[in-house]
């Protein structure tokens, strides 16, 4: 099965949403700010780590640039936030930390961006094997796990993001396979991890940068490599 890969990633989501929420009434609130700081510091970790792939830094550069002036001029961030908060007003929060919309973004930007995220998905499309799926499989539940807990059902709404993302790149890998290069992976896992480090810092509450907007930037070393 071509989307089994995807399918478990996508159910280990939901399951560990599901079981965050559960136990969210349990955790006290001490406990639920330290559970992000830990997830936020992972995902900087995560990001810095994951720099050290890029190959072409004027790429990365041009990218980051580009990305946000589109992402700024189509309002990303707000259009994103806007599907949130039409979930949320079906599926209210408890707090303002519970909010729907933000779980949404976050769970999101950790599950759908990164270099798992789009080799894990060639991998099943290309050869039918799903090692790399199935391991961020084990990653993304117990992410999901730890965000729902903390910032409520938004997140579990994630898994249907990560399940488009992720069946539309298996779907055309075939024709993908004649495009993309390790070096054009290598840019969009470098690209992908500053968007994890902004987000990282964002959790920590250090900056407050709109991260979705900077998303588009993660297709254009795809395009740079075919027109250069």
């Amino acid at each position: 099965m071509m989307f089994f890969g995807v399918f478990i990633n996508t159910l280990a989501i939901f399951t560990g949403s599901i079981i965050g929420l559960f136990v969210n009434k349990g955790i006290p609130l001490h406990i639920e700010k330290a559970l992000m700081k830990a997830l936020a510091l992972s995902a900087i970790y995560i990001g810095i780590t994951g720099l050290s792939s890029g190959e072409n830094t004027i790429v990365i550069i041009l990218s980051m640039v580009i990305g946000v002036t589109l992402g700024e001029l189509i309002k990303l961030d707000k259009k994103i936030n806007q599907i949130g908060d039409k979930l949320e007003k079906r599926f209210p929060g408890k707090n303002d930390s519970d909010s729907l919309s933000k779980g949404f973004v976050v769970g999101s930007l950790i599950m759908a961006v990164g270099a798992m995220s789009i080799v894990g998905p060639l991998e099943s499309g290309l050869s039918g094997t799903h090692t790399i799926l199935l391991t961020k499989s084990v990653m993304d539940g117990l992410t999901s796990l730890i965000l729902a807990s903390s910032m409520g059902i938004g997140v579990l709404f994630s898994g249907v993001l990560v399940f488009l993302y992720q069946g539309a790149i298996t779907l055309f890998a075939s024709g993908l396979d004649t495009i993309l290069t390790d070096s054009m992976i290598n840019d969009i896992n470098a690209v992908g991890s500053l968007l994890i480090l902004a987000l990282g810092l964002n959790i920590l509450e250090v900056t407050k940068i709109k991260v979705m907007n900077f998303v588009p930037a993660i297709v254009l070393p795809v395009l740079f490599f075919l027109f250069y």
